[in-house]
């Protein structure tokens, strides 16, 4: 694992590099349904208040991730979404790891029971990321939605917290 990296808050005046990271991810096509980024506005809005880092290497961006909530209901409160991005050149370097255990770890500081991932099944790395962390395949969706014009399957993963909602 690189040793000069530092996990940060996400905050509004990373948006520019991190909408970078997050065009590039759209280029992919495997990583997101999303076809342009968000305003900041937009994005903010979509995201929970807490629980957004970024990833920095010599102060550079290099990573980001954030939750959504996956419902408005209240019974839903403790049930997120993962987003997690990676720049390109430093995919394969373990700041998905770094960024995906801190996500984890603040996401049951904030009483998050049970994270998902809703992750293309072409993105072999990001299954195998989320697994290696404790999440674990609950469901598949065949042609769960379009992306320019082709049909994407879709693997749902799912982490129970063993800290918060265990009672």
């Amino acid at each position: 694992m690189p040793t000069s990296i530092t996990v940060e808050t996400f905050l509004p005046e990373h948006w520019e590099e991190v909408q970078i990271i997050y065009e590039s991810g759209i280029k992919t096509g495997i990583a997101t349904f999303e076809t342009v980024t968000p305003t900041w506005e937009n994005w903010d809005k979509g995201h929970l208040p807490f629980s957004r880092f970024v990833a920095k290497q010599q102060n550079q961006i290099i990573g980001w991730t954030a939750l959504s909530p996956v419902s408005t209901r209240f019974i839903y409160r403790g049930v997120a979404e993962v987003s997690i991005y990676v720049a390109e050149g430093f995919k394969g370097q373990g700041i998905g790891t770094i960024l995906l255990q801190q996500l984890i770890e603040s996401s049951e500081t904030n009483n998050i029971w049970t994270l998902q991932a809703g992750i293309f099944t072409e993105n072999v790395a990001s299954v195998k990321l989320h697994e290696s962390l404790g999440f674990r395949m609950i469901g598949y969706r065949e042609k769960v939605g379009k992306l320019q014009d082709s049909w994407k399957d879709n693997y749902l993963l799912e982490r129970r917290s063993k800290k918060v909602g265990i009672n």
